[in-house]
């Protein structure tokens, strides 16, 4: 059709694609979204590639939105959801016709995912990173009563990552291993750190600046 004799195009519809894949996983719409955002991009695949390529780049744009599931219900760090944004770029950008097209879906991609933040201010979401923003707190104003005797000692105290923190990981205070979060902040494993907040049952703490001499 002549409609995809325009570059701008890709952006268009790898956008809207992007944004209901992604949008899928961050809101529970019984696979409406998904099921939308698919066409889109099978549409985009299509229009620009022969059978054979076709399933190539279909298979490593599934495998980004893959990674990406599996991040958000399993690993909570980012690392796999990273991964899989870049195979999903690569994807497109490969498929286009030429860079310009390409650069338009790249950034479809991008705004698209991101657009698709708006989905939570509209409908319930999905069960996706709760390690990562411990949106589900259980203290003391919503009738909780979980911070026992012994995690209400650790605020102030120093300590020692046992594992990176990204931003969530091991610490040790007082020969104890805790669970805790920065944050934001990825600090490595082996570093010392600090006790700022304990929150229910999350333990926030931040990186040990230098003493001074």
């Amino acid at each position: 059709m002549e409609i995809f004799s325009s570059d701008w195009i890709s952006f268009i519809i790898v956008g809207l694609g992007t944004l209901f894949l992604i949008g899928e996983l961050l809101v529970n719409m019984r696979g409406f979204f998904g099921l939308l955002g698919l066409s889109f991009i099978t549409i985009y695949f299509l229009s620009y590639l022969d059978p054979a390529m076709f399933i190539i780049m279909m298979i490593i744009y599934l495998i980004g939105l893959l990674l990406i599931i599996v991040d958000g219900k399993i690993v909570n760090d980012g690392t796999l959801a990273t991964i899989g944004a870049f195979c999903m770029i690569i994807s497109v950008g490969l498929s286009s016709p030429n860079w310009t097209a390409g650069l338009y879906a790249v950034i479809g991609v991008i705004i698209g995912g991101f657009s698709s933040l708006f989905f939570l201010k509209v409908f319930k979401s999905r069960n996706m990173w709760t390690k990562l923003t411990l949106t589900d707190r259980l203290t003391s104003d919503r009738g909780y009563n979980t911070m026992n005797k012994t995690h209400s000692e650790l605020i102030n105290k120093e300590g020692v990552t046992v594992t990176d923190m990204r931003p969530v990981g091991t610490i040790r205070v007082d020969s104890a291993d805790y669970s805790a979060i920065t944050n934001g902040q990825w600090i490595k494993q082996g570093t010392e750190i600090k006790v700022t907040l304990v929150d229910g049952t999350r333990i926030l703490v931040s990186k040990l600046e230098s003493k001074a001499k």
